[in-house]
């Protein structure tokens, strides 16, 4: 429930094209590292991550291509993809107790954590240390992408074991030839990620040719849906509408909540006690269902983040109507917390509906930043 800068995706990969020298890649003579042969696999991979400053290795001599890789290796390959941007100016909320400021990978954590690209476990955990897998990869790419669109294509023989919140990532990645399967036509989506691999999908995301972008149907209809406790989700709502000429929907608790209400640094405030009692979060609307709900093809869904999740007036709206066949765009607004898991779990108390990943927005996002991501979403 409080707000943070951060930059929109679809500007993060302007930088990465503005910023990075891409080069070409073929066959290698000689890769530079001891432990990677000239004939591997992975070979040119490896020499195109390092000659453009994205791993470098683990000695002067070695890569170390089977290692894993690791949460706080991979924000610092991105941080690199971005340019590197200083993080003198920022708000970079709460520290993390597991990321010394002079750690080598602490410029990645926090730039990871204020763009929303990976966030941290909790307020003060990150786990630089632990393994990354290949479906968080995969989701972590199509997020700094700007979560585009995707056709869900042949499925991978362990297709149901992919996660709902990469499921679309992983197509994406699948279409674009970003990240490949395995004997077998098999993801392994909870495997852990080798160096080698991820130097591969790297390569492959920074030199694929984008996918066409798809078009929303003739005479679509699109419907902004929110609550806004404090008017920061409100002003994004605004913005989106403008931009795909949507109508506007505001969630609005019977009865509504009040500035003390939502004093989260109180333990009597009503925010505090019906998060300590969760049974006492089922939050009567005003109204449940806008007039002409069946119409809307496209449904923006936003709310701010409250203790790592949704806002919950928002789960009533969600269970008190039918996805189906709609598309559904997740927003919110909030500080050091990211989208998190809260759209994959609104989705799933929906049980329909087409859900993408979504966006986080700072209380002070400005219109131009709204419009941008709205625009990367071809729709």
């Amino acid at each position: 429930m409080k707000t943070c800068k951060r930059f929109g995706a679809l500007l993060l990969a302007l930088i990465l094209t503005l910023s990075l020298s891409v080069t070409a890649y073929a066959a290698v003579e000689d890769t530079g590292f001891s432990d990677v042969a000239a004939d591997a696999w992975y070979a040119d991979a490896v020499t195109y991550v390092r000659d453009n400053g994205l791993m470098s290795g683990t000695s002067d001599t070695t890569f170390t291509p089977g290692g894993t890789m690791t949460r706080g290796m991979l924000v610092t390959t991105l941080y690199r993809m971005a340019g590197s941007p200083s993080l003198e100016n920022e708000d970079l909320g709460y520290p993390f107790a597991d990321v010394p400021g002079d750690a080598w990978y602490a410029d990645g954590v926090y730039w990871a954590r204020l763009t929303g690209v990976v966030g941290g476990y909790s307020e003060d955990q990150f786990g630089p240390d632990d393994p990354v897998t290949r479906e968080q990869i995969a989701a972590i790419l199509w997020r700094y992408a700007g979560s585009p669109a995707a056709e869900s294509g042949t499925d991978f023989a362990d297709e149901g074991s992919i996660s709902a919140y990469a499921a679309q990532a992983v197509d994406w990645a699948r279409t674009n030839g970003i990240v490949n399967g395995v004997e077998g036509n098999r993801f392994l989506p909870q495997s852990s990620a080798t160096r080698a691999q991820v130097a591969t999908i790297l390569r492959n995301y920074l030199t694929m040719e984008e996918a066409g972008e798809p078009e929303a149907p003739a005479g679509s209809r699109v419907l902004v849906a929110y609550f806004s406790a404090t008017g920061n989700t409100e002003a994004v709502a605004g913005y989106i509408a403008q931009a795909t000429g949507g109508d506007l929907f505001e969630i609005t608790p019977a009865d509504p909540y009040t500035s003390d209400d939502l004093n989260w640094t109180d333990e009597n405030s009503r925010v505090v006690h019906e998060y300590e009692n969760p049974d006492e979060r089922d939050t009567e609307l005003a109204a449940d269902t806008p007039d002409g709900w069946e119409d809307y093809d496209v449904v923006f869904l936003g709310y701010p983040i409250w203790w790592y999740d949704a806002a919950w007036p928002v789960d009533g709206f969600v269970e008190a109507n039918d996805f189906t066949g709609k598309t559904v765009i997740p927003f919110c607004t909030s500080s050091s917390s990211g989208l998190g898991e809260s759209g994959s779990r609104l989705a799933e108390l929906a049980d329909a509906g087409d859900w993408l990943e979504g966006q986080r927005f700072p209380s002070s996002a400005s219109q131009a930043d709204v419009e941008a991501w709205v625009d990367g979403l071809g729709l």
